[in-house]
C-alpha cells in the first residue's frame, strides 16, 4: 500500500500536541496521581484534597519535584500519541477504502479507535508504569527511567496492562465523540458558505470546546478503572526511603478494588474524579487544539522533505 504520508502527518501533529500539553500540565498531573494513589488507612489520610499535595511540595522546598518523571512522561506521551494517531488514521483510511463508504460510522469508528489504542497500550506500557512510579515516589527521591524499570522483574514493567487495554475505550469514546461533533460543525459551516469555497478548518476555540466535551464523557465513564490502574502502578510507600527495593506482593485489580471498597466505600472509586477531569480535559483539549493548528504545516513539511529526498535520490542515480 506504500507509505501513508497523510497518516504520518496526523501522527506527527498529534504527538507534538501531546508533548506540549503534557509539559504545560505536568505539575497538575503529578498532584493528581499522588492524590489518586493514596488509600485511607485506619481512618487517616495524608491528602484530604488535591491542594495538599502542592502544599507538601512547597513546604518541603521540593517544588521542582512536581516535575519528577517529566522526561519519561513526555517520551511515553509522544510515542503513544504518534502510534495512536497513525493507527487511527491508517485504519480509518483502510476501512473506507475496503468498504467503499464515504464516511465511517460510529460503530466502525469505535472499533478502529480501540484497535489503535490497544497497539498503543502494549508498546508504551513500561514507560507508563515507570512514569507513575516516579510521580508517586517521595519528593526529591525519584530515580531514573532505567533504574525504575529494572528494580523488579520484566513483568513488573507491564503492571496494569490489562486495565490499560480495558481503558482503550476511553480514547475510543473521546475521539469518536470529537470526530462526530467536528464533522457536524464543519458541515454546518460549509452549508453556510458558497459551494465553490474550500472547506473550513476548526477554530482553536471550537477544537478546545469539542476536546473538552469529548474527554469529559470518556473520563466519567472509565474513571473507576483509571484509579485502580494508578494504584497498581504507584510506588510502594514502604520503599520510598529504602536504599534497596524490598520484595513485595504483586498488586492486582481485585486486590486494589477490595482495598478501595473496604477503606473508602463505593465513593472511593471516584476519589479524585474532579482532578482527573480537570487534567485530562485540559490536556486533551490542548492536544487537539494544537494538532488542528499544526496539521497543515506538518503536511507541507512532510511533502517538502519527500520532494527533497526524491530529488537527492535522482541526483545520486544520475551521478
Amino acid at each position: 500500500m506504500g507509505l501513508d504520508l497523510e497518516s504520518i502527518s496526523e501522527a506527527t501533529s498529534g504527538a507534538i500536541g501531546s508533548l506540549v500539553s503534557t509539559t504545560i500540565l505536568y505539575p497538575l498531573d503529578t498532584c493528581k496521581t499522588r492524590y489518586q494513589a493514596e488509600v485511607r488507612a485506619h481512618g487517616r489520610q495524608k491528602y484530604r484534597n488535591l491542594s495538599d499535595v502542592l502544599w507538601e511540595a512547597i513546604s518541603n522546598r521540593q517544588v521542582l519535584s512536581l516535575y519528577q518523571g517529566l522526561g519519561t512522561k513526555n517520551l511515553q506521551s509522544f510515542i503513544a500519541q504518534f502510534i495512536y494517531f497513525y493507527g487511527y488514521s491508517y485504519f480509518k483510511r483502510l476501512y473506507l477504502e475496503k468498504s467503499g463508504a464515504k464516511k465511517i460510522g460510529t460503530k466502525a469508528n469505535l472499533i478502529v479507535a480501540a484497535a489503535a489504542g490497544a497497539c498503543t497500550a502494549i508498546v508504551t506500557q513500561p514507560l507508563d508504569t515507570a512514569s507513575s512510579r516516579m510521580q508517586t515516589t517521595a519528593f526529591g527521591k525519584s530515580k531514573g527511567l532505567w533504574k525504575t524499570l529494572t528494580e523488579g522483574t520484566w513483568s513488573d514493567a507491564f503492571d496494569g496492562l490489562g486495565i490499560s487495554l480495558l481503558l482503550t475505550s476511553n480514547p475510543a469514546i473521546q475521539y469518536t465523540v470529537f470526530d462526530q461533533l467536528k464533522q457536524r460543525l464543519l458541515r454546518e459551516k460549509l452549508d453556510k458558505r458558497d459551494k465553490g469555497s474550500s472547506p473550513e478548518a476548526l477554530s482553536a476555540f471550537s477544537a478546545f470546546v469539542l476536546g473538552a466535551v469529548s474527554k469529559s464523557v470518556a473520563t466519567f465513564l472509565t474513571y473507576p478503572a483509571i484509579r485502580c490502574k494508578v494504584m497498581i502502578q504507584a510506588a510502594d510507600p514502604d520503599d520510598e526511603g529504602a536504599s534497596k527495593p524490598q520484595p513485595k506482593s504483586r498488586k492486582t485489580l481485585s486486590g486494589v478494588s477490595y482495598a478501595i471498597w473496604k477503606s473508602e466505600g463505593v465513593l472511593g472509586f471516584f476519589k479524585g474524579l474532579q482532578a482527573q477531569i480537570l487534567k485530562t480535559v485540559l490536556s486533551s483539549a490542548l492536544l487537539l487544539m494544537i494538532k488542528e493548528k499544526i496539521t497543515k504545516t506538518t503536511w507541507v513539511l512532510i511533502l517538502a522533505i519527500r520532494r527533497y529526498l526524491l530529488l537527492t535520490r535522482g541526483r545520486l542515480k544520475s551521478a
